[in-house]
């Protein structure tokens, strides 16, 4: 997509009071800045569309608890230029501060206009690195290029990165290159599978915005149907899943960030698809699918011609299949994406938490067999003296998307040092269950 033309402003040049940082608490932030924080996505290209507002205030509407909220803001000249949409947790006893919506959300960054980057990037670090109260901040899974990069690279204190979960990605094609890169056999046996799915003459559309939040309820009822009688993500099942999913894909599909395609036989709705339409790729979120369908047809063949279909029609580079290497994933000969959760520490506590989190990913690298393989943690300039020896480095825990179970403790206060805080409002959210802690929502995908 083309960017506004900005001329980058100097920070050496600035003059006083040209940049602002804030943090806001209250529980109306999201909804009150959704103008600029919408329009700050627009001006982010690195950003994916788990940053976009439409997910992140649905999400704290029903997962959120009150008085958990940071949402770190950079302006210039009033402007809001960068962006970290944070709250507070409690991880194996630490405080830390992690990510609005990561339990459901396939890439972690925050938001920032590459304009005024050099100025909004160095204010956005100080600004995390002087909270009180949090060791840390948990990002668990940093896709390469992100913005999360940049402050790490400004950060005053000691990071830790290591490897997170892995996504497939494919280049945006037709269906036909796709067939091409794969050896003759397979190629048609794959071909022959496309003809059988027309020959039945199943179609697909995509469904108008005011029909988007029921068309995501049947996907998920689907989706149940189809994992019935095997392990299935226990977030999925769950009401608060389904309206989070229900009121973020619906206001997606409406700005265009997003579409849901139902796929009908003989005029009986057999399969349903959530994709996200992010800036440079296309997600397969997540899908459902009557299971007499898999009968007759490849699903997951049906699903992605129509994904590339729609990548190429928004001009995006790629189909990402998001978090996992299931086989239907590698059958395509997919390229191969590692995100990374990153720790930025402040202090000796933050190195006690990397160092938990780094010896419970070993444990989970010898368990499923996989290879240490991320850069040594940076040297600390501010507090190299506090922390112990670097460890060594190993993937995330369990190899897979999600991490470690998160415990929830009483959480200190973490005002910030250089920044001004807004005044909290008390009331919680109407309409929704403002006490419901933040879970593990576990790996989508088209899984």
């Amino acid at each position: 997509m083309t960017l506004p033309s900005v001329i980058r402003p100097s920070r050496a040049a600035a003059p006083a009071g040209a940049w602002q940082v804030e943090v806001r608490r209250d529980e109306g932030a999201l909804i009150e800045l959704a103008g600029e924080l919408r329009d700050l996505y627009e001006r982010s290209p690195e950003a994916t569309p788990f940053q976009s507002h439409e997910w992140l205030s649905a999400w704290w509407g029903w997962y959120g608890v009150r008085g958990r909220l940071r949402l770190v803001l950079v302006r210039y000249r009033g402007r809001l230029v960068a962006a970290a949409p944070l709250m507070t947790a409690g991880r194996w006893g630490f405080p830390v501060l992690v990510p609005i919506a990561d339990g459901q959300s396939d890439f972690t960054d925050f938001l920032l206009d590459p304009a005024y980057a050099d100025g909004a990037v160095e204010h956005l670090a100080r600004a995390l690195h002087g909270m009180r109260g949090r060791c840390a901040i948990d990002l668990p899974e940093v896709r390469p290029g992100s913005v999360v990069h940049q402050v790490m690279r400004r950060w005053p204190g000691r990071t830790w990165p290591m490897p997170a979960s892995v996504c497939m990605e494919l280049p945006c094609t037709g269906i036909a290159e796709v067939m091409d890169r794969l050896p003759r056999r397979s190629a048609g046996k794959m071909r022959a599978k496309l003809r059988k799915i027309d020959v039945r003459g199943i179609t697909v559309e995509a469904v108008p915005p005011e029909e988007a939040a029921d068309a995501i309820g049947a996907l998920l009822e689907m989706h149940t149907r189809q994992w019935r009688g095997r392990p299935m993500n226990p977030e999925h099942s769950r009401e608060r899943f389904r309206r989070h999913l229900a009121e973020a894909g619906a206001a997606m599909v409406r700005e265009g960030r997003a579409a849901v395609l139902r796929y009908h036989w003989d005029g009986r709705l057999v399969a349903s698809d959530l994709v996200l339409i992010g800036h440079r790729f296309v997600g397969a979120y997540l899908y459902g699918a009557i299971p007499e369908l898999r009968d007759g047809v490849d699903v997951a063949l049906m699903l992605l011609r129509e994904d590339l279909a729609l990548a190429r029609a928004h001009g995006r580079q790629a189909v990402n299949l998001l978090r996992g290497e299931e086989p239907y994933k590698l059958k395509w000969r997919p390229r191969r994406v590692q995100n990374q959760r990153i720790v930025l520490g402040r202090g000796f506590p933050a190195s006690l938490f990397a160092g938990l989190a780094l010896v419970r990913a070993g444990l989970a690298a010898r368990r499923h067999r996989r290879p240490a393989t991320v850069p040594l943690p940076t040297p600390a300039r501010d507090d190299a003296a506090n922390g112990p020896a670097p460890h060594e480095p190993v993937p995330h825990e369990d190899g897979v998307p999600g991490g470690a179970k998160r415990d929830e403790v009483p959480q200190p206060r973490d005002d910030a040092l250089p920044v001004h805080e807004a005044t909290p409002v008390r009331e919680a959210m109407p309409g929704r269950d403002a006490g419901a802690g933040a879970r593990k929502g576990g790996q989508a995908g088209h899984g």
